[in-house]
């Protein structure tokens, strides 16, 4: 009897669920189509020679003309792309400012043929290294803190993860403290900015580009 029971309340726990998402995704799509709406704004397309200008793709006007700037840039050049990008991260009583006008894409496609891109990826590309980023990206740790907070069996775990990023020149010692670790100083964008590439790859809420035009002019 007690089992039936049991039986029925998990059975109206499922319908109350069932009911539940009916009720809110629809909201959460509403939600999500009007920030597209919003942010960011709907760009209009100014087509050159080769490249389609982008006008007005961001509320901010400083950044919309930037845009601009860029599209007209490498339609002057032929470069088939360039990347600005800007940033500051302070977290553990250290902070890091950057800023990089201009960058050719071609160059940064390089790293790819050259091999540097698939052994950094390499090196950072695991799970428990990526764990101990993450803690010494928020302040500077110890090993033993390191086994606590990423939840290691032991220290040797921790120094046989961490070895490849201190040889990659990423995570150092503390020159002002020993036994203490922290992402080397020149390094912090660099992961940052990774970060930010693989949350665009997650989320295309921000790109905005020229595809279907392409798509017909290759079709007429």
């Amino acid at each position: 009897m007690m089992e039936q029971n049991y039986s029925q309340e998990i059975d109206a726990l499922k319908g109350q669920m069932e009911n539940l998402q009916n009720t809110v995704l629809p909201q959460l799509d509403e939600l999500r189509a009007m920030m597209l709406e919003l942010l960011p704004n709907k760009a209009s397309t100014e087509k050159l020679k080769r490249v389609h200008v982008m006008h007005g793709m961001h509320p901010d006007s400083r950044l919309s003309e930037q845009m601009e700037e860029l599209c007209y840039k490498t339609e002057a050049t032929g470069a088939s792309g360039l990347v600005t990008y800007l940033g500051v991260y302070n977290s553990g009583g250290r902070q890091s400012n950057w800023i990089r006008n201009s960058v050719p894409a071609d160059d940064l496609l390089s790293l790819i043929e050259s091999g540097v891109a698939g052994k950094v990826l390499a090196c950072i590309g695991n799970a428990n290294r990526l764990a101990l980023l993450l803690e010494i990206l928020r302040g500077p740790k110890t090993v033993t803190s390191l086994v606590e907070k990423c939840g290691f069996g032991s220290t040797g775990q921790v120094y046989h993860h961490l070895k490849p990023l201190l040889a990659a020149d990423i995570v150092v010692e503390d020159a002002r403290q020993k036994g203490v670790y922290v992402i080397q100083s020149h390094k912090v964008q660099g992961v940052i900015m990774l970060l930010a590439g693989i949350s665009d790859m997650v989320d295309e809420t921000f790109t905005q580009g020229a595809w279907e035009a392409e798509r017909d002019e290759q079709e007429s």
